[in-house]
């Protein structure tokens, strides 16, 4: 027997909702750690009282949006907010009717509603009496199965693409585990280059063996090479090794010993390094490339906010071979991490140092230090213990290493 129901846009929004919250599982990019963290919540709270002042509104912010698929909580925080990173107050606005800012997907339509100096925004539009003013549509509804990655439609903080490669390969060492980094020691048939498909072999550094092959478990493993310091240009502490990515290789056998009898006829143990297959190749391998194991998959947290606490950076390196100069769209690394509080998140400002010039209007050749001058915004995409990975969202001119990163105004 087939039964009809009244479904609203409001049922569907739920529906949507509690399906979102389990997408914490799924191994998607898009279904990014769906956490929203207290400092978030708190803000959208205060502002969800009363919403924020119109003056706080971008210039063409319109009446209506309705979200589209390809869409960012970037980019349509700054359609109605003059500032895209206090996404919080955005969502704030919309309390009520977003329990989860990462949730928000296509098909929805954000209504801007101005009253009394302030703004609020909803998902439903509200007439004069207070009832919902969106047609009520009457859909067949009738049991059915159906599998699909639940968090895939749900929009992302930008453009996931953009960032896929540094959350899937291996940018940051410390000293110890560059030191302590299995490297491959030998190739089939003498092969100077190895690619996908390649067999080679691989020995663990110093008292570090590679993992024993009895585990059942496929053991994945990234190749890199080149691993260059990275350090601090104001302290000269070096805060880490930039490792270049060149492939994964899958581990067949594992490092082991075995007992042999020479030609004078007396024992010897024989080292048998491990056997690896060459899986993915971004670049050719070599002798001499380290490995480090494949990390459980991580999810990130990416609503767009600005720091609450005070932060003064720099950047320290433009990612990409021989490149000094970034643009937008390109990552940057800078020289703050966990440790100083940085989360994945964070948007900051790119300042450009003032000029020192002579003040040449002045008799006693005064010299003078222009004010450094915003030069567009980074988010913080990638953490680790003392630097960060960001994307350069928007650059006026071209940013160098040794950039300023402040909290933005």
């Amino acid at each position: 027997m087939m039964t009809r129901f009244k479904v609203t846009s409001r049922m569907v929004t739920i529906a949507m909702a509690l399906l979102g919250s389990i997408v914490l599982a799924a191994p998607a990019l898009s279904a990014t750690n769906l956490i929203v963290t207290p400092g978030q919540k708190a803000t959208a709270e205060q502002v969800a009282q009363s919403g924020v002042p119109l003056s706080e509104l971008a210039a063409n912010a319109p009446d209506s949006y309705s979200v589209r698929r390809g869409d960012t909580l970037w980019g349509i925080s700054g359609i109605f907010l003059k500032r895209p990173w206090r996404w919080p107050e955005l969502w704030g606005m919309n309390l009520s009717d977003i329990k989860n800012p990462h949730l928000i997907y296509p098909g929805q339509t954000l209504y801007l509603e101005r009253k009394d100096g302030r703004a609020t925004l909803r998902t439903l539009s509200s007439s004069n009496d207070g009832t919902s003013a969106e047609p009520i549509n009457t859909v067949r509804l009738s049991p059915r199965t159906r599998y699909e990655a639940v968090g895939d439609g749900a929009l992302p903080a930008l453009k996931s693409q953009l960032i896929e490669p540094f959350l899937a390969e291996p940018m940051i060492v410390d000293e110890m585990e560059l030191q302590s980094a299995p490297r491959i020691v030998a190739t089939r048939e003498d092969r100077v280059l190895l690619t996908r498909g390649d067999r080679a072999y691989a020995r663990g550094q110093g008292d570090t063996v590679m993992i024993d092959d009895a585990s059942q478990k496929q053991k994945l493993y990234r190749v890199f090479r080149n691993a260059t310091p990275l350090k601090d240009p104001l302290s000269g502490e070096v805060l880490g090794y930039e490792a270049q990515y060149v492939g994964k290789a899958l581990l067949v056998r594992g490092e082991s010993t075995e007992q042999s009898i020479d030609q004078n006829g007396k024992s010897r143990t024989d080292i048998v390094p491990a056997t690896i297959d060459i899986v993915t190749a971004k670049e050719e391998m070599r002798v001499g490339d380290r490995l480090l194991p494949e990390p459980d998959r991580q999810f990130f947290n990416y609503v767009p906010r600005a720091p609450q606490d005070r932060v003064d950076a720099r950047i320290v390196s433009v990612y990409g071979d021989a490149i000094i100069n970034a643009a937008q769209n390109q990552v940057v690394a800078i020289n703050r991490g966990t440790r100083d509080g940085v989360e994945n998140g964070y948007v900051m400002a790119i300042l450009r140092d003032g000029a020192r010039l002579i003040d040449k209007t002045d008799a006693a050749q005064v010299e003078l230090k222009l004010p450094d001058e915003r030069n567009g915004l980074l988010m913080v995409f990638r953490t680790f213990e003392k630097l960060s990975y960001a994307l350069i969202l928007e650059v006026t001119d071209v940013v160098r290493v040794g950039d300023r990163v402040v909290n933005p105004r």
